[in-house]
């Protein structure tokens, strides 16, 4: 079968570069996804979630999906605090006119809203897993696990941090592991979470909590290896006491309402996004540090600009100098977002004196600066 585009990863960013294309142009389009592209929500809230930012919200609506995702709480402030400098940053939308930094969604429910944009479209969703890929002259051909084969001008990696396509496409990359876990779960607090994310930095890990309704929250806690496995270790009872204390009890006794999760954390950088016919987009391109919840952020970023190159050249779809074009357009701020949070996961993870006072230096000479808080409210919302 003969595509004019396949993407091989069908989750938030394979769908919406897809829906990014097919709504402007007459492109044939696959999408390969061995699991359920369409996950199902639940009564309860999904584990793991996304600090959707209002550019990104922006983008969405202008795909139509934006409106379709069932469950999405604003957030207005951002409130960060440091266990041992006595440092404090307060972000409020109010402050730059806005009326929300940003709101907190499930993953699920934004590919489930893709999804359902989708089901109007022509796109066409085929349930395998890529066994290989062939260049060829005019673009790819694709061998899938059950025989079928497929050929397409341009292929698309969207399939994630371990990219199936950029291995067989023999782009190297870069990697930091971080040699940390990130836990995640639900919690429910008796006191209400305002509207605002926190964060709050240890001398031994992070946590953040991202309010998903008044009184419920998606928890990340990134810790060392070893604490990260001590923490996974103990009964949800005793976990939550661990994290209530580490958050000063602000939001009394925390009541965990899922299991607790780990994965490691480990950045990754393509050293190349695109070659002839090729592009990656998303994780598949670069994955970064959990810190601020900026990754689909950056995928979508990817996905806008990509499709904004396609969609204004007259040359052959999959030329290379095209793609070229939107490498250099988003590698310069993937690779500072990368930075940014490897640099601030080592700021916050060091605790020698002089640096713990320089951080709450740093922190109340923002929070009292208006211009200077603006500024990185602006950056964090895309709004600058």
């Amino acid at each position: 079968m003969q595509y004019d585009i396949v993407i091989v990863g069908g989750g938030m960013v394979g769908q919406a570069f897809a829906l990014s294309m097919v709504q402007k142009s007459n492109a044939t389009i696959a999408i390969i996804e061995p699991n359920n592209p369409n996950p199902i929500l639940g009564d309860k809230f999904h584990t793991r979630v996304s600090a959707i930012t209002p550019t990104s919200e922006d983008f969405l609506r202008k795909l139509g999906v934006w409106s379709l995702i069932k469950r999405k709480h604003a957030f207005t402030n951002t409130k960060v605090w440091d266990q041992n400098s006595h440092g404090n940053l307060n972000f409020c939308a109010a402050d730059d006119d806005l009326t929300h930094l940003g709101h907190i969604v499930e993953n699920d429910a934004i590919q489930s809203a893709m999804f359902e944009a989708l089901s109007d479209t022509k796109v066409k969703f085929v349930t395998a897993k890529l066994d290989n890929i062939e260049k060829r002259d005019e673009g790819y051909q694709l061998q899938l696990d059950d025989d079928v084969q497929l050929s397409c001008s341009l292929l698309i990696g969207a399939d994630g941090a371990r990219s199936r396509i950029r291995e067989l496409s023999l782009i190297e990359f870069s990697e930091t592991n971080y040699q940390q876990k990130a836990i995640i779960c639900n919690v429910r607090s008796a006191n209400g979470f305002e509207d605002t994310t926190w964060q709050r930095f240890l001398s031994d890990s992070i946590i953040a909590l991202l309010p998903l309704s008044d009184h419920q929250a998606s928890i990340v806690w990134s810790a060392e290896n070893a604490l990260a496995d001590e923490l996974t270790s103990l009964s949800t009872i005793d976990f939550a006491d661990r994290l209530s204390a580490g958050v000063e009890y602000r939001f009394g006794r925390f009541e965990v309402l899922s299991a607790v999760q780990a994965f490691p954390l480990i950045e990754r950088s393509a050293k190349e996004y695109v070659k002839e016919n090729l592009a990656l987009i998303g994780d598949a391109a670069h994955n970064i540090h959990p810190l601020a919840g900026q990754g689909v952020n950056l995928g979508f970023a990817d996905v806008e600009e990509l499709s904004k190159q396609l969609q204004a050249s007259n040359k052959s779809l999959g030329n290379y100098g095209v793609l070229r074009a939107y490498a250099r357009a988003r590698r310069l701020d993937n690779e500072l977002m990368a930075k940014t949070m490897t640099g601030l996961n080592w700021i916050y993870k060091e605790n020698n004196e002089p640096l713990r006072w320089l951080r709450g230096f740093g922190m109340n000479l923002i929070n009292d600066n208006p211009s200077l808080k603006s500024f990185f409210q602006k950056h964090a919302t895309g709004k600058f």
